[in-house]
């Protein structure tokens, strides 16, 4: 890896982003936009909503990212860019690493900017406090984006990666103990969950809301998180092709 190319890489992605406002509006504004909506499902139910906001905010971070961007990485191949970018001398995990700094900083952005409508427009409190609610959030949207940067490669048409939000995403929504504890599941189910990023998005999202401090359950999760980003991102590196001039 070369730290110069991977910069430059992420320059150029950030240069394509700027003039595409609905993406980036897709990225910023989407989830915080969600939370509200959930906040006036739950109307006449303010502490359900309470209850539950936390952990939809790692939810959502999560889809959007993965949907974004496997699209655009996709977009990077039937253009014809990664065929011309993979014939210089560029590292595979050069070209990930920049795409993954480019949206990890939209993915901060939006997480400040959805843990500041929960915690403050929408008053929701968290025993864990605003800087675990943020982390959680922000490692959400990083998972979702290394996912979606990996699963690209399995994509022949943006429909295809598309496709891949109700194939990989919706069994992790179901499994993930939000609507049933997973203990309550049959097992086939729980050893699903159990090897699934989402579980622990979830569970550290209950962590934060029910515990102050850094926790041990937490710190695993974290760690669990940051682990399947790397790993995504490694994996994803594996199933780019060099094109040979």
């Amino acid at each position: 890896m070369s730290p110069r190319r991977t910069l430059a890489t992420t320059a150029r992605v950030l240069g394509q982003l700027r003039h595409d406002h609905r993406t980036i509006g897709l990225i910023l504004l989407v989830p915080s936009v969600l939370i509200v909506v959930l906040r006036y499902v739950f109307n006449d139910a303010e502490a359900a909503f309470s209850n539950l906001a936390p952990t939809v905010l790692g939810l959502f971070p999560f889809t959007v990212m993965f949907v974004v961007t496997s699209v655009a990485m996709l977009r990077e191949r039937t253009a014809g860019t990664l065929e011309r970018l993979m014939t210089m001398p560029l590292a595979k995990l050069d070209l990930l690493m920049g795409y993954a700094l480019a949206f990890a900083g939209l993915t901060v952005i939006q997480g400040v900017i959805a843990s500041t409508v929960t915690l403050g427009w929408l008053e929701v409190t968290v025993e864990g406090g605003a800087g675990h609610l943020l982390v959680v959030a922000m490692l959400s949207g990083l998972v979702g984006m290394s996912l979606g940067l990996f699963l690209s490669a399995f994509a022949r048409s943006e429909f295809q990666a598309v496709q891949f939000l109700p194939a990989f995403v919706l069994p992790q929504l179901l499994t993930c103990g939000l609507f049933v504890a997973r203990d309550q599941m049959a097992e086939p189910l729980q050893w699903f969950a159990n090897i699934m990023p989402l579980t622990y998005v979830v569970d550290a999202m209950k962590q934060v809301t029910s515990q102050a401090g850094w926790t041990d359950d937490l710190v695993r999760d974290l760690i669990v998180l940051v682990a399947f980003i790397l790993g995504a991102l490694v994996l994803g590196a594996a199933t780019l092709r060099r094109s040979r001039a």
